[in-house]
């Protein structure tokens, strides 16, 4: 075969089909294409006014969308720049071409706020295909003895031109719904397109149904279906705690105040504007719920784009609007940019100051919403380390006593009880009675219930090695115990003996592993322990159960009972005594189960146990009266 090189050429009866179906991943996108592209002639329109190119009539900017069920047609009208006949050619005929870039690269040099200019003629106009089998587009230049002039296509690869209608300057297009698309015609579907993608877009949107008998000036609505100023775009000094709260509801359709939010006006590198609101979480299944919108030039972009927003933020809630984003053709998705990570590095280190200044300056603030925030902190710690460098120090904690301390208050105000172990509890019911031992000797733990917490606290013993976490039930804290029993205690260790073949006929487990301590509680008759190391392993199988990770059997537990208990001391006495066996062996039940029920939720099977046997003990207590 003989060697050639050529070059590869397009056919655009191919490439026609693969713009209308896969350039855009939503079909309503047309809609938000065709007002973007009317934005852009009303921008440029009101520039070269601005500039004196153009004369102004001193009337309303406005695009007017006109719907009609009954003719399967949608309307977009402008009163912008508007096209002659060789500018349609050129924008409209050859795909791809942006107008749009044109026009900046003319004026580049004028230092106007040029880059609200947001279309992309050609490929966004195109986006009307995906929903039409016809389009058509009627348009009058500003120029000074400009012509109307009409286009048509079918969506093929032929178009015609002739003489427009139009009297007044702008542009008119007109798209005819194919069958397949119908539903889009409604009225309300209409709305709440507009709603979602051009919500904030600069200039008036108007919506008119066509099929609606009412007059003209009836049908026209008294205020645009979207916010032309928007509050991300004014001075932060400019806006008010309720004008906060309203956008906060108006945009998210929450009924519930924000804890707080964060303004976002920077204009070095790069422009961005938005705000960042901390919402009040109802529950901790609410992790996933945040949702943070993306703007280009007050054009709605898409939800939670994480090449932007840092995964972690995606909790919160926001508005955050880049006209410096580097979108690609179809303005759906983000090209790989080291601007944006610049962008996401600004958002986290400002969110980041904002929680330090809350906590420096206003820290009973900070303590009230903590309980709201902390998920989101702490996930953010986990999963983006310069986040996790700059808030490492007002990462706080609940405590047993009500304080809000952080990690090195807390290993501080105990180092001289437990030196390097943070204790804590994650069900504070489950828990209670090790609460109460801890409280009657004037420990404290801190309070770690959320589902985040098991993760959060192996990742701070990986960042502090010397620092351990143990739950309050992992074992007897030094404080919790009285005088240590001696290994050569002769009477110890008969008790021991005594209690061991008691507990394990009683309950039938010859495993099980017991322990005889002083705990300086003599209220307290027997805990359960169980290691820290065992408990994590069998709550990481449990939360990851789909994975066949094998869950450890309970045989790590240890039955701790107190030698200083009233009961305990007896039931030594009453096990060695053959006549008081049977009632030994039944509270030595009892007493095991008490100790589980204080440390697990137990099923219903055993809990009736429990009750039938408290009724037989306080019957032979009865009896003895």
């Amino acid at each position: 075969m003989v060697r050639e090189k050529g070059n590869l050429s397009v056919n655009t009866e191919n490439i026609f089909p693969i713009i209308k179906k896969w350039l855009y991943s939503d079909k309503d996108i047309f809609l938000r294409e065709i007002l973007s592209n009317a934005v852009d002639a009303i921008e440029k329109h009101r520039r070269l006014v601005s500039l004196g190119e153009a004369a102004g009539d001193g009337g309303e900017y406005r695009i007017d969308v006109k719907v009609s069920k009954k003719n399967k047609t949608i309307e977009v009208s402008d009163n912008g720049i508007g096209m002659t006949a060789d500018e349609v050619k050129r924008y409209i005929n050859e795909i791809a071409f942006s107008g749009a870039k044109e026009f900046l690269e003319k004026y580049k040099n004028d230092k106007d706020d040029s880059g609200r200019i947001i279309g992309h003629f050609g490929l966004g106009f195109y986006s009307s295909f995906m929903v039409s089998d016809k389009v058509e587009i009627d348009t009058l230049s500003y120029q000074e003895g400009a012509q109307p002039v009409k286009w048509a296509s079918d969506g093929g690869t032929t178009y015609e031109m002739e003489e427009g209608t139009r009297k007044n300057r702008g542009t008119t297009v007109i798209m005819h719904i194919s069958d397949a698309d119908k539903d889009i015609c409604e009225e309300y579907k209409v709305r709440e397109i507009i709603q979602k993608y051009c919500s904030f877009m600069p200039y008036g949107i108007y919506l008119t149904n066509a099929d609606d008998k009412k007059s003209k000036e009836d049908q026209k609505e008294e205020k645009p279906l979207n916010n032309t100023r928007p509050l991300y775009m004014k001075n932060p000094g400019d806006c008010t705690e309720e004008e906060y709260k309203e956008f906060y509801k108006e945009v998210f359709f929450d009924f519930n105040d924000p804890l707080f939010w964060i303004h976002l006006n920077m204009d070095y590198h790069f422009n961005l504007n938005g705000i960042l609101y901390f919402p009040k979480l109802k529950n901790e299944f609410e992790l996933n719920e945040g949702r943070i919108k993306l703007y280009y030039n007050q054009v709605f972009v898409a939800d939670n784009i994480k090449e932007v927003i840092p995964e972690f933020l995606l909790l919160l809630k926001g508005v955050i609007d880049c006209p410096d984003l580097p979108l690609n053709v179809s303005r759906s998705f983000l090209q790989n940019d080291g601007y944006v990570q610049k962008i996401s590095s600004t958002i986290t280190r400002r969110v980041a100051d904002k929680l330090k200044s809350l906590y420096n300056k206003e820290r009973d603030t900070y303590n009230k919403y903590w309980d709201d925030i902390h998920p989101f902190v702490k996930y953010g710690c986990m999963r983006e380390e310069k986040f996790y460098d700059r808030v490492k120090d007002i990462v706080i904690f609940k405590t047993l006593s009500d304080k809000y301390l952080t990690l090195d208050e807390y290993l501080d105000q105990n180092k001289d009880k437990h030196k390097d172990i943070v204790y804590y509890v994650s069900d504070e019911t489950q828990q209670a009675g090790y609460i109460k031992l801890f409280k009657d000797m004037g420990l404290d733990a801190i309070i770690m219930p959320h589902i985040i917490d098991n993760h959060f606290m192996q990742f701070l013993e990986m960042k502090n090695h010397n620092v351990k976490f143990k739950r309050v039930d992992a074992e007897l804290a030094s404080g919790l115990k009285g005088e240590e029993i001696a290994a050569d205690d002769k009477e110890a260790a008969s008790e021991y003996k005594c209690l061991e073949k008691l507990f394990k006929e009683a309950t039938g487990n010859d495993k099980l592993k017991m322990k005889l301590e002083n705990i300086k509680s003599d209220q307290m008759t027997a805990v359960i322990l169980q290691s820290e190391e065992s408990r994590r392993m069998k709550d990481f199988a449990r939360l990851y159960s789909g994975m066949n990770i094998p869950i450890p059997e309970e045989d790590d537990e240890t039955l701790v009972l107190n030698r200083n208990n009233k009961v305990i001391r007896n039931l030594v006495r009453m096990a060695e005594d053959e006549s008081k066996k049977e009632t030994a062996l039944l509270i030595a039940a009892h007493v095991y189960d008490m100790a589980v029920l204080g440390n697990k939720q137990l099923d219903a099977e055993r809990l009736n146990k429990i009750i039938e046997r408290s009724n037989i003990i306080l019957g032979k207590i009865a009896e003895s009266e």
